[in-house]
């Protein structure tokens, strides 16, 4: 089963690799790949539930005592459809409804031209200047947010200034490697990091002061190439003018506060979730609502606009790209399928076992990162291991190298830097990357040839600062 799972994954994979060549929609095979390997899963339904998930299977069934009924073929088909699909489905829900959430308000305050306020200010039009000016402000700016809906705003912003679609692109990549390392240092700035920090793995300022210096290596690095590479201007007929938009018919007070009710209502999901402990996903949606609540006020008051022009949020989320809501739910679910039939897990497995050294296990699991989401990975490394305390620590067979992986130590702030800066290697590998290729349609060759290097190269000079940070000042 696995050699068929694996197979196939791979080839899918390619698929999506070759999407400009082949004509064919990254979309449509995500969807096709998913639903594949859970058929695969699904006819191996004994094995993968009795082998792989035995004791989630056995809690199932004494939950469902009704179950004891039927064959074990028709137990199995039962748990993984209704257990653990549902169960990986509803935490890819999380993500598509914050992405959809997300996108939506980005969508509505460029409708409005509330992005109009933030690229007026960047005066500069030298290339250079500007590269690192986007790039320093997607670096804190996702540490904030997300790098989810920091690439989001971030590429918006950029279709403002250059209209050139090959600097355009040169600027996204940036984006994206910013976005992904200004994420790995923040406890809130990626999912993966939120996953290590609501577990206890790690806490906030010990993760901050730890990676902080790291993942700005992990993106000055590739900067300083990229500098040699780009100069010159952005001439003033890239910029783009807003005479005759839809916007210029709202006052700039309306505009203003569409502007800051987005952007601090994206500031605030964080707070909102440690307030309510709702997920974030519910705290996108609530800062939609309310912008969706103001705008409608703003269109039943001005009648001197006709209907037709009005930007309501039924009409801008029609523009919401949901080609790349579909690969996002096709690739998690793919993704899925592997954890659930034991590969992944057992990769992990075997890492630690053959290699037996927290710097080279988490190396690999970034380059995997690149491959495969990073959610399950880091998902299958705190499954793996338990938090030891220094009252059990002297228990363990290997003390010193058990030490590794208590709270706050080494191997989670590793595991934390590596899944998100990365994903930065291949354009599919992020959240970030796969915005970018829905939004400006870049295709993966491109990445591939221009960036991927770099970013390797960057993960790589990060990962040693890490590593000379801890044995300078521990």
């Amino acid at each position: 089963m696995w050699i068929y799972l694996l197979v196939i994954f791979f080839i899918c994979y390619l698929l999506i690799a070759l999407e400009h060549i082949l004509n064919v929609n990254k979309s449509a095979i995500s969807l096709f790949l998913a639903v594949v390997l859970w058929t695969i899963v699904l006819g191996n339904a004994a094995d993968v539930s009795t082998l792989y998930n035995a004791e989630k299977f056995s809690q199932f069934l004494l939950q469902n005592p009704a179950e004891a009924a039927l064959s074990l073929h028709d137990q199995s088909i039962h748990f993984l459809i209704e257990k653990m699909m549902v169960l990986h489905l509803g935490d890819i829900s999380e993500t598509l409804f914050f992405l959809l959430g997300a996108m939506t308000i980005v969508e509505l305050i460029d409708q409005h031209g509330g992005f109009n306020f933030i690229t007026q200010r960047i005066k500069t039009r030298k290339i250079r200047t500007l590269l690192w000016t986007i790039a320093f402000i997607s670096f804190f700016l996702s540490a904030l947010l997300d790098n989810l809906t920091t690439s989001i705003i971030m590429i918006m912003l950029v279709r403002k200034i250059i209209t050139h679609r090959e600097l355009r692109w040169w600027m996204c990549g940036v984006i994206i490697i910013a976005a992904n390392t200004g994420g790995a240092w923040s406890p809130i700035g990626d999912v993966t990091t939120i996953m290590l920090w609501v577990k206890g793995n790690i806490t906030a300022l010990p993760t901050v002061t730890h990676l902080i210096l790291p993942s700005l290596v992990a993106m000055v690095v590739p900067l300083l190439f990229i500098t040699y590479r780009l100069r010159g201007v952005v001439e003033t007929a890239q910029v783009q003018r807003v005479e005759g938009k839809f916007y210029e018919q709202l006052t700039q007070r309306e505009r203003m506060i569409v502007l800051v009710i987005g952007v601090i209502g994206l500031l605030c999901v964080p707070i909102f979730k440690s307030i309510t402990g709702m997920p974030p996903f519910m705290g996108i949606l609530f800062v939609l609502s309310i912008l969706w609540i103001y705008t409608e006020i703003v269109y039943r008051k001005r009648l001197d606009i006709e209907e037709h022009r009005k930007n309501r949020v039924s009409r801008v989320i029609s523009h919401i790209d949901m080609s790349t809501i579909l690969f996002f739910l096709g690739i998690l679910m793919a993704v899925s399928a592997l954890q659930v039939a034991g590969i992944l897990n057992y990769s992990a497995i075997q890492l630690d076992n053959g290699i037996h050294n927290i710097y080279f296990i988490n190396g690999i699991i970034g380059v995997f990162s690149s491959i495969v989401d990073n959610v399950p990975l880091v998902a299958g490394a705190i499954g793996m291991y338990d938090i030891p305390t220094f009252a059990n620590l002297s228990t363990m067979v290997d003390p010193v190298y058990s030490q590794h992986f208590m709270q706050d130590c080494e191997f989670w702030q590793l595991t934390a830097y590596c899944a998100g800066v990365g994903g930065s290697m291949l354009i599919i590998g992020s959240a970030a990357g796969v915005v970018a290729m829905g939004l400006e349609k870049i295709t993966f060759a491109w990445y591939f040839k221009r960036f991927t290097l770099l970013a390797f190269i960057g993960y790589l000079a990060g990962l040693f600062t890490y590593w000379l940070q801890i044995q300078l000042i521990g």
